[in-house]
This record gives structure tokens, sequence and C-alpha cells, in this order.
């Protein structure tokens, strides 16, 4: 069997607010045998700057991402939305630079948002047996904008959660609709991001799912923090966490 190594990316949301997510990651790649290396000096990749139109910002956080990871085969991230920044956008920024634009494409072709190498490069299908991972109870699954449309990933997070012994997967309506976050977006726009999360909760209790999966920690503080100003018991937690057993 292959020996597989594994870069870390953890998203800056992840990092100063939810790094049990990350702690989740680290086991599920551990309990598989994925080595794993760590840059201690990764900053943000630029999305917040770029996302708010400050590009000379962004293109200097990008070079800086792309200076610390480019020698790094594999670099896996616990978010959609960073993964799009860097596989999308960095090109974009350094188009007028040649020899940045080569290292770009280079980062970019070796950076996987975390389902998509579980199941895309490692092969993981069966988390019960692979990972010995179960949650006893129903969970419905939000698609994540920039991993859905931008990615294309919507089958992998899936095949995981199908697979996990004890959970029942319910899909929601629309399950690609916007929760509102959009990063500075629902900063900008409080009142049109809350009717939209407003709209995507609904679409979530209309399921009757004991909790709502995503890859987005950004998507799933959003839901989570609408749920609980509304007291509903309803859990949104990130799929690493239900792979390592750590969503209670």
């Amino acid at each position: 069997m292959t020996k597989h190594t594994a870069t870390l990316f953890i998203q800056c949301l992840v990092d100063s607010l939810k790094p049990e997510i990350g702690d989740a990651m680290v086991h599920v790649l551990d309990t598989l045998g994925v080595s794993m290396v760590y840059p201690e000096n990764q900053t943000c990749c630029g999305q917040p700057a770029f996302n708010s139109g400050y590009r000379r910002e962004a293109t200097k956080a990008a070079r800086r991402f792309i200076d610390i990871f480019e020698n790094h085969n594999a670099i896996v991230c616990p978010s959609g939305s960073c993964v799009h920044m860097v596989r999308h956008h960095y090109l974009d920024l350094f188009r007028d630079e040649p020899a940045m634009l080569a290292r770009a494409r280079k980062v970019a072709a070796n950076t996987y948002e975390f389902t998509e190498y579980l199941v895309d490069v490692l092969g993981v299908t069966d988390p019960g047996s692979q990972l010995n991972s179960r949650f006893d109870g129903s969970v419905t699954y939000h698609d994540s904008c920039h991993l859905s449309r931008g990615l294309g990933i919507r089958s992998q997070p899936r095949l995981l959660l199908e697979n996990i012994p004890g959970l029942s997967l319910i899909e929601m309506d629309e399950s690609d609709r916007c929760c509102g976050f959009g990063g500075t977006f629902s900063v900008k726009y409080p009142e049109i991001s809350t009717a939209m999360v407003d709209d995507k909760i609904q679409t979530i209790l209309a399921t009757g799912a004991d909790a709502v999966a995503g890859c987005d920690v950004s998507c799933l503080m959003n839901i989570e923090g609408r749920l609980s100003r509304i007291d509903s018991p309803v859990r949104a937690l990130h799929i690493a966490e239900i792979l390592a057993n750590t969503g209670k």
C-alpha cells in the first residue's frame, strides 16, 4: 500500500474559532495511516481580502502561501472556499506574471478539499470499516457554494455520510441554496444575510434531522448561530467531526 503524506492547510476560522475540526481531520488522516506535515508559518490564503476587492493585499497573501506550500504534493484543507481560492483565483491574480502563474498552477493542482482527498485520492468509501466511524441519528447535508458550484464537489461528502453506520442521510430541499454567510457579505449586508439563513434554517428543520453537516465551517457557524437563536436542538457539524466520532 502506498504511503501517503498530507500537508495540512488549516483555514483561519478553524484555527482561531473551531480547532476541534482541525483535530478531527488529523484524527481521520492518522487512522488511515497518512503521514502529516504542518507548516507552522502558514497564514491566510487571502480570500477575505480578494472577496472584498483588495487585490493587492490578496496577492501578497497568495504569494506568501505559494512560497510556503509549493514544494508539497498533497495540500489538504477542511474548507471548500479556501481551496476554491487557491485553485481558481490565484490563477487570476498572477495571470500577468508568467513565473508566478506557473508556481500558482502547481500549488492549485496539489490542493484538495478534505472529502475530495479522502474519496478521490485515498479511496475511502466505507467509513465504518476504514475509520470506525459511527453516528446514531439522522443528518441533512448543506452544499456550500464554493465547494459545490466552484469545485463541483457534491458526491464525495454524501458517499461518506451514506456509509457511516447508524447515520440516516435526509436530503433537504435546495441543499445548495446559499446560507447567507458569504464571508464579508454577511457583515456588509446583515439584513439580507439573516433573511437568507432563515430560509436555510427552514429547509433544515423541515427534514426533521438531528444535525446538519457541511464541509465549510463558515457556513456551519452561520447556521449554528441562527439555530441557537431559535433554541433549536439541531446541531451543525463539520463532516470531519462526524467521521472522527467527535460530533456526538
